[in-house]
């Protein structure tokens, strides 16, 4: 006799494929007329079946325990942050990194520094007791740009009506570029964390040995290998291409989708030899279309929706407001300071150095969204995982001055994520229907004011007084 199969697999394979589908069927609707990003929509799906809602899936049972949730967390951030700067290199025009170079540097370099240590502060402020090195961790989780929101605001008929062509090229290639190079302001806290803390080894360094694997071990092995390694990768594998298609050996069908196994090679192998695959992944993509491939893969869009409705089930909802760290209210005007003065400020002081974005308009636009979102939770687990090399004794106990560190970034980074989605997800949709009301009311102002010509106009022509309508009352 047939039975009932409930299990995890089938639960989440189910709710899913009908979310996916759902979506799909109305997603021109909710994308181009209403402009509401995938991300917020599948971000509140997920939250709505997460075991703090109608509890149809909890990620902690299904996954076993909480290394293997944060594992899957993880690698399935990987694989989307991957795929996706793969595509963002590939969509760039020809030899992009190399003509906007003083741009991307300007970016890169000191508004990146100057996000990261203004994101650091405003952190360490709101948490009293959060020593500075952590929250220069914490904030380096948040610094970078993400490159998978990022690609959703600048896409689209919104986009392409509002935002010009120069503006969207560098978003993308700003986001993919210090999505890979968190890196170095995420280790340079670690390390120094590890062997200046409170609970370090005397014989470990100090400092002096702390600023050295950064340089070497950060900058060195993990940054620039990963240029290399991203550039040697992306240009073979385009010879490759155009040899097999010059010949007829490949079909045009996976022609289309090849960005799509590239970047599963260069995850794999990056993370074998232990190098930063999401910077090799969008170096290579760029270094790929060098003689303007087109490939369109449209798997991306699957791997939004899919990542921020794990991300709605995963989320540590209860933390915002059951924690040691910070009041939920203090979250709030944490994530409002954030998200106002992290990128903002300096985009407008800098912004007669970018030819992008010389007016006003363009500044506001590029400064305010700059969104938290896949790069966050990727460092925020790579942060975790260097945290439970901290202990002492046999192992079970965490150094006296990391005991809260765990804590502290998993609470901070992900509210902050969700807060960006939100807010970011919000403010198009917002602000074209605030437009809509502000055109509705000046053409009914406008209307009467006609109305009411009219109507003195056709008085006075009968010889009758004029009404007193202009006096004061």
């Amino acid at each position: 006799m047939p039975t009932l199969e409930v299990s995890h697999f089938n639960i989440v394979l189910s709710l899913l494929g009908g979310w996916l589908s759902l979506f799909g069927l109305v997603s021109y609707l909710v994308k181009e007329s209403l402009y509401i990003s995938e991300a917020l929509i599948s971000l509140l799906a997920g939250a709505a079946f997460s075991p703090y809602a109608a509890n149809l899936i909890d990620p902690l049972e299904y996954a076993g325990s909480r290394i293997n949730l944060t594992s899957a967390t993880l690698n399935f951030t990987r694989l989307v942050l991957g795929i996706q700067l793969v595509i963002a290199g590939i969509q760039l025009p020809s030899r992009y990194l190399v003509k906007e170079w003083r741009s991307l540097a300007l970016l890169l370099g000191p508004i990146m520094t100057l996000m990261w240590v203004t994101t650091s502060s405003i952190i360490w402020f709101m948490i009293p007791r959060l020593p500075f090195l952590h929250a220069l961790a914490i904030g380096a989780c948040v610094t970078p740009t993400d490159p998978v929101l990022s690609s959703v605001i600048v896409k689209g008929g919104f986009a392409d009506l509002n935002i010009s062509k120069d503006l969207q090229k560098i978003v993308i290639a700003e986001s993919g570029l210090n999505d890979g190079l968190g890196y170095p302001f995420l280790f340079f806290a670690l390390y120094l964390i590890k062997y200046t803390g409170v609970g370090a080894e005397t014989e470990s360094g100090g400092a002096a040995h702390a600023i050295g694997l950064f340089l070497g071990e950060t900058c060195g092995y993990v940054v620039l290998l990963s240029i290399v390694y991203g550039a040697i990768v992306g240009w073979v594998a385009k010879r490759l291409l155009r040899f097999c298609d010059d010949r007829g050996f490949i079909d045009h069908e996976y022609s289309m989708v090849f960005a799509i196994p590239l970047s599963l090679f260069i995850l794999g192998t990056c993370g074998l030899i232990g190098s930063d695959d999401i910077l090799a992944c969008f170096v290579a993509g760029n270094v790929f279309t060098w003689d303007d491939c087109l490939l369109q893969p449209t798997i991306d869009t699957l791997l939004n929706v899919a990542i921020f409705m794990w991300y709605g089930v995963a989320c540590p909802w209860n933390l915002f407001w059951e924690n040691d760290t910070i009041s939920f209210f203090n979250l709030i005007v944490l994530g409002a300071l954030i998200l106002l003065l992290r990128r903002l400020p300096y985009i407008f002081a800098f912004r007669s150095l970018l030819p992008q974005t010389r007016t006003r308009k363009d500044a506001a636009f590029m400064g305010f969204f700059g969104p938290i979102g896949c790069s966050a939770m990727f460092y925020l687990y790579i942060t975790m995982e260097f945290v439970n090399g901290l202990k002492v004794g046999d192992g079970q106990e965490f150094r006296e001055d990391v005991k809260f560190l765990r804590q502290d970034v998993r609470v901070v980074v992900w509210f902050l994520m969700i807060c960006s989605v939100v807010v970011h997800g919000l403010c198009i949709p917002l602000g074209n229907l605030s437009l809509h009301l502000r055109r509705a009311a000046s053409g009914n102002l406008q209307l009467g004011l006609q109305n009411y010509r009219t109507g003195a106009s056709l008085l006075s022509s009968e010889g009758e007084r004029q009404p007193i309508l202009g006096r004061r009352l």
